[in-house]
């Protein structure tokens, strides 16, 4: 059924609002679930969603993590003298006590209580990488306690960059779309760096990187900033679920320490800014402070290139594949994204000794 504004506002009634839904506009610029902005004839507002159940399949279990994790923060952020109301997302549930409301023709909706700030798409400024280094920093030092055996694995082998290799080679033996011809360059960099794809998995394996609560998506634009540029809160915590840090640091080097855009076309415009990293590991490893262990700072520098190897295999994977799970606005989009990725490690590969000294350099 269509998702009208009509609509919208009716399964937003079904929510325990101060006051009754009156405007719903667009929100946000997710690819994945679709966001509005919740107005009541209070004037309270609320950020309201319908889940993607083709992406996550099992909602009621991304509720169940996401319940869990923000209790436990909450309790961290008033132990801490902080203001939980800014610094950590508040879920409203219906009138029944769910926390999802589900439709007949099978859809999925939330809400959270609306939290004033700033979402920026691309790094403008050092300070502002360092800000938001601190907020996932401070989120996994919120979480250090938490077991995350008691959280659900709602996307299975996430990040399990074996198993991605294992579809890259897949994807190359059927070539499916007779792509295979134009990209044989890019395959055989990728597949040169099998090698390295299981070593976080390894230390895990053998206890020497612990398991942890891990956001899974940390982009820069999934933190919240105020007017001066200061971290408010960590958002989007959809991908939740057990993991080890080293995904979220890398995956924010990958996307946040880079000036050029995802699909840049020009691989001379693509490099990683050591700035950048620094600001970056500097912010983090302050937040973190001992609650990191020497495994995890052995692989922090490294995490980056396996991070971002692990996305280009992805978006070649599905070019490969004919395009069918990334969003793309024009065709050879993932093509792009994986010349930008690919480029990007090759560019780390060139600076890891320096990428290396510099966490070294903020080590406590």
């Amino acid at each position: 059924m269509e998702l009208t504004i009509e609509r919208i506002l009716k399964i937003a009634g079904v929510f325990m609002t101060d006051g009754v839904p009156v405007k719903a506009v667009p929100f946000g610029g997710g690819h994945i679930n679709g966001t509005f902005l919740i107005t009541t004839d209070t004037g309270k507002k609320y950020t309201f969603q319908s889940i993607n159940a083709n992406v996550f399949k099992r909602p009621h279990e991304v509720m169940s993590n996401i319940a869990l994790v923000l209790e436990h923060i909450k309790g961290k952020v008033v132990a801490n003298g902080g203001d939980a109301s800014r610094e950590c997302l508040e879920p409203v549930k219906t009138k029944n006590g769910e926390l999802l409301y589900t439709t007949d023709d099978g859809g999925y909706f939330r809400m959270y209580i609306f939290v004033e700030g700033n979402v920026y798409d691309a790094v403008e400024k050092p300070e502002h990488f360092y800000c938001a280094a601190k907020a996932f920093g401070t989120f996994q030092n919120h979480l250090s306690d938490f077991p995350a055996d008691k959280l659900f694995e709602t996307i299975p082998n996430f990040h399990n960059t074996i198993w991605r290799f294992e579809n890259l080679e897949k994807a190359v033996k059927e070539d499916r779309c007779g792509r295979l011809s134009e990209v044989r360059e890019q395959v055989e960099f990728a597949l040169a760096r099998k090698v390295e794809a299981g070593r976080v998995l390894s230390a895990i394996a053998d206890g020497s990187v612990p398991l942890r609560v891990t956001h899974n998506d940390t982009k820069f634009n999934n933190v919240l900033l105020d007017n001066e540029g200061n971290a408010i809160c960590v958002l989007d915590l959809d991908t939740v679920m057990p993991g080890s840090l080293l995904y979220d640091f890398g995956d924010s080097i990958r996307f946040g320490a880079t000036h050029a855009a995802e699909d840049e076309p020009d691989l001379n415009k693509v490099d990683v800014d050591l700035e950048l990293f620094e600001s970056y590991t500097k912010g983090f490893l302050e937040a973190i402070g001992d609650r990191i262990t020497e495994g995890e700072l052995s692989l922090l520098a490294f995490s980056a290139k396996l991070m971002t190897l692990e996305c280009g295999i992805r978006f070649l994977t599905d070019y490969l594949e004919g395009d069918t799970y990334f969003k793309t606005h024009f065709p050879k989009q993932n093509l792009l994204r994986t010349g930008t990725q690919l480029k990007l490690v090759w560019d780390m590969e060139q600076k890891m000794d320096k990428m290396e000294a510099i966490v070294k350099k903020y080590c406590k």
